[in-house]
């Protein structure tokens, strides 16, 4: 009968929400000033790294309320039968934790992208100093796009344009730094163009001095790779034991109270 109840008490909750007798989004919008403190201070910047700066990162955040405050409401549906403060409490938690998934999603897979990137960067930037003994940095910077890696080919047509149109100053190189903020990339970019207006007295000493900090940037890389497949390790193993941990928890309070209603 339990089962029963549920199930209709849902399917009302649906019929309701679609013929706007009961619309959680406009309860959003009327309070979204209460919800907004809700918001991670970084919320904005992962939103607009991920969708650029035409999104709207509030509309984004209202449906993470949204779907929080859904997932609420169905489990405290699920508990009606038996309801009490623990399991109004676990309804709570339950629609909390689905309000952050969205957000650790973006958070996880920016960090993922500007990981890529900096693993990336060195071996790009091993190709040009490659194409510079031949060419002049702004025709070994168009030579290497066919052959660099999807991530930059955007950022390095943007720079090329930028180029090809008269900018011959620092701009272009510091503005495919900025689209791609990751470790020593302004500084990369800031030997490039040395080397774009260095004379040929100076190539080969600027060319030294490229060439041992991609290097060092190479060598730091492998050594990120390496602690962040350790770190990967280490939190999968922490994930586990604390989800052991909570779900005994969780169970030997529920039993506790059951034995308390006995």
């Amino acid at each position: 009968m339990q089962v029963e109840i549920i199930i209709l008490t849902v399917l009302v909750f649906i019929v309701m929400s679609y013929n706007g007798q009961l619309s959680i989004k406009e309860f959003v919008n009327d309070n979204f000033y209460l919800f907004r403190k809700l918001k991670e201070s970084d919320w904005d910047f992962y939103v607009r790294a991920r969708h650029g700066d035409s999104v709207n990162s509030d509309a984004i955040f209202t449906k993470r309320i949204r779907n929080g405050l859904i997932v609420m409401v169905i489990a405290i549906f699920f508990f009606l039968n038996s309801l009490d403060g623990l399991k109004i409490l676990l309804s709570i938690v339950l629609g909390f934790i689905t309000f952050k998934l969205d957000y650790f999603d973006y958070k996880s897979k920016y960090k993922s992208h500007m990981f890529r990137i900096d693993s990336m960067l060195p071996h790009y930037l091993k190709s040009i100093e490659i194409l510079i003994q031949h060419y002049t940095v702004p025709v070994a910077i168009g030579k290497s796009v066919l052959d660099a890696p999807d991530i930059f080919k955007d950022g390095l047509q943007e720079m090329i344009n930028e180029i090809n149109a008269g900018d011959d100053s620092i701009n272009p190189y510091m503005n495919f730094a900025r689209k791609y903020p990751v470790r020593d990339s302004m500084r990369m970019m800031r030997l490039l163009y040395r080397l774009s207006i260095g004379s040929q007295d100076r190539k080969q000493e600027q060319m030294v001095m490229f060439s041992r900090t991609i290097s060092n940037l190479q060598q730091k890389a492998r050594e990120t790779k390496y602690k962040n497949r350790l770190d990967k390790m280490e939190g999968k193993t922490m994930k586990m034991l604390l989800s052991t941990g909570f779900g005994v928890m969780i169970l030997l309070v529920l039993a506790v109270v059951q034995m308390m209603n006995i």
